[in-house]
């Protein structure tokens, strides 16, 4: 319980959840108000504790703003864990209906970044992907957004390709794998 609040934290520091503190009660209420829905559930002396513990961690800084209240931001490694955190928590949404594209992910990355290769190749796998060859790996449905985020965090950019391909020989097999054959 206690990780999973603070990688909602995070989470929502990082996707632009302003958080403030104030040392008055009226203050707080007013805060309580303007948080998203999963802050809210979060007692005020944990999220304190908390916001404390990522101060110390170098993960938030303090920024006083016009009105006195205190704002929270994400410092860059706390940027860092909490992408860490989405990366870990990536699903790829399987539409109703294929469209009858392939998305394939080439890359050809070289040894000294053996380390970002081997963990593309197994998140990949992970997500669901097959592999056709060694570099090679295939997916049935819209992915472009995830491999693109992919992409970034293991900073591989000019060493991968993304394809939309309608066929490719052998398919059937991987038709047969993902469930698609008509």
């Amino acid at each position: 319980m206690k990780r999973d609040t603070k990688k909602k934290i995070l989470l929502l520091l990082l996707a632009g959840a302003s958080l403030s503190l104030s040392r008055s009660p009226r203050g707080y209420f007013k805060i309580i108000k303007g948080l998203p829905e999963g802050l809210k559930e979060i007692k005020r002396k944990r999220l304190r504790g908390l916001i404390r513990e990522f101060y110390n961690d170098r993960l938030v800084s303090y920024k006083e703003n016009k009105e006195g209240f205190v704002e929270i931001i994400l410092t860059k490694d706390g940027e860092k864990k909490a992408l860490k955190f989405r990366f870990d928590d990536m699903e790829i949404k399987k539409p109703k209906k294929w469209d009858k594209q392939w998305r394939i992910v080439i890359f050809d990355i070289p040894e000294k970044f053996k380390r970002a290769r081997e963990a593309l190749r197994m998140k990949l796998k992970e997500l669901g992907f097959v592999e056709l060859q060694k570099s090679v790996f295939a997916y049935p449905f819209e992915c472009e957004d995830e491999i693109n985020f992919i992409v970034e965090v293991f900073q591989i950019r000019p060493f991968v390709r993304f394809v939309k391909a309608n066929s490719f020989t052998n398919e059937e097999q991987f038709r047969m794998k993902f469930d698609l054959l008509d």
